[in-house]
């Protein structure tokens, strides 16, 4: 079958183009890997489930966070973000005494704060620690590996606030970065990153409190947070659109004007990583008939960090495999899959419709439930900006993994994900900002109930697959 439109493969590095079965463009692109075992990713759709009980009181919760009968309000948090397309989110803070404001990446995938202490070519500003007043020196150093890149900084103490954040100024343990390596990219927006895991993940150990227990413990602050990206369907790497990228980070609960439907948890399995257990995938409706203990080797992470959704090897493998077939595009070379090359289509065509949408089942807060968070391919075939070639590109979404499957930013982009530590859980609710890129009708989300295979729909579009075995 010939896919309309598909023209031919350009390398973005030799900008050689080999001509296809398909009319297809493909190119070379390259991105950034993240802390050892993390990264950045897209955009997906949910099929959720939670009992009514916890639903109810939730909602509940949430609005009442909001009134105006002293609760606290989380409205002034609402569009604190700005995406840098393809390389994450990043809040505004104001680090030291004065102030010095700098933009910090937001990571659901590690636990340390830091941020540039010394110049680099790839960052505007950095935090100059001897004109803060308040800065406290530990003597110690820090380093953190990545998978690919690393950083070596100086552990010390400062005072921060966050302009569109809770109105409180901490003290919190902040690295500041003397020395990195593949860390600050070239035309990143951001100077610094926030660790939001566990204290189990803090370098150079637990011991180093991370930012937001420290908020925590400081304040009132509930101990719960939420995140919504708004990157769904925007172009990559694109001076243009990444302005329009934005996002929030409501520390201390839930918002309700971020979300619509009802909000779906699954457990907390390991609370270093936000670990939690994938059950099955199905890709286009079929299942991929893989033993549960594939997705969750070593570890199953939510991580806003990562860019992409990242599987581990044996399952990346099954997936590719039966998305060529539910897309029938075997013809496509392996560059595109293995993310060397960009596939281009002529103006005006888009490949979604030729690709499956897939289906990562969760297990629910009862053992005998199971819900799905549904990807649409708007989420997992991604527009690149315009690279003076001929045609729209697009980058394949997912990649292999050897240290765990990592649900990154392209999955979160279409959801409002909730971090609630308080009850060791992580929610997924569709994003009210999930349309603004693609169509929203695409996004889904859906409970099942183990055994009888009974099913509550909830979202847009219902799902007409049940989970009969919910046992690992």
């Amino acid at each position: 079958m010939k896919l309309p439109g598909l023209l031919v493969l350009v390398s973005l590095l030799d900008i050689c183009e080999s001509k296809f079965t398909y009319p297809l463009i493909a190119s070379y692109h390259h991105h950034r890997h993240r802390p050892q075992g993390e990264e950045l990713g897209k955009r997906e759709d949910v099929l959720g489930g939670i009992s009514l009980a916890s639903q109810d009181s939730t909602a509940s919760a949430a609005a009442s966070a909001t009134t105006g009968n002293g609760a606290v309000s989380f409205l002034n948090m609402v569009d604190n973000l700005r995406g840098d397309i393809g390389r994450g989110y990043y809040l505004e803070m104001d680090i030291g005494t004065p102030p010095q404001k700098m933009n910090i990446l937001v990571d659901t995938g590690s636990s340390n704060f830091a941020v540039a202490g010394a110049p680099d070519p790839n960052v505007e500003v950095y935090f100059h620690s001897k004109l803060s007043s308040t800065y406290q020196d530990s003597d110690a150093l820090v380093t953190v590996k990545y998978t690919q890149g690393s950083w070596v900084g100086n552990l010390g103490s400062d005072l921060i606030t966050i302009p569109k954040g809770p109105n409180h100024t901490i003290t919190v343990n902040i690295a500041t970065i003397v020395e990195s390596e593949d860390f600050f990219l070239p035309g990143v927006r951001w100077q610094g990153i926030l660790g939001l895991a566990y204290s189990i993940l803090s370098k150079p150990s637990s011991s180093v409190e991370p930012f937001f227990d420290s908020l925590v413990k400081q304040t009132e602050t509930s101990d719960v947070f939420s995140l919504q990206m708004c990157g769904a369907g925007l172009t990559l790497n694109s001076e243009e659109q990444g302005n329009l990228a934005g996002g929030s980070l409501i520390l201390g609960g839930i918002e309700p004007s971020l979300y619509k439907g009802k909000i779906w948890y699954t457990p907390i399995k390991q609370q270093w990583y936000y670990q939690i257990e994938i059950l099955k995938l199905e890709v286009g409706g079929q299942n991929l008939n893989l033993d549960c203990k594939e997705y969750n080797t070593d570890k199953a992470i939510v991580d806003s960090g990562t860019t992409l959704l990242r599987l581990p090897i044996k399952v990346f493998g099954a997936v590719v495999s039966a998305i060529k077939r539910a897309s029938l595009i075997e013809g496509f070379v392996d560059g595109f899959w293995l993310g060397n090359q960009l596939g281009c289509w002529a103006k005006g065509i888009e490949p979604w419709s030729f690709f499956p949408k897939i289906s990562i089942y969760l297990r629910g807060e009862n053992s005998s439930e199971s819900f799905s968070i549904t990807i649409a391919p708007q989420l997992y075939i991604q527009p690149v900006a315009d690279m003076g070639l001929q045609g729209e590109c697009y980058r394949f979404g997912i990649s292999s993994s050897s240290n765990g499957l990592v649900l990154g930013a392209i999955l979160m982009e279409g959801f409002y994900v909730i971090f609630d530590r308080e009850k060791s859980r992580v929610g997924f609710a569709t994003s009210s900002c999930a349309g603004l890129g693609f169509d929203l009708h695409s996004l889904s989300l859906n409970r099942f109930l183990g055994g009888g295979g009974g099913q509550e729909r909830g979202g847009i579009i219902p799902s007409k697959n049940k989970l009969k075995n919910n046992n690992t």
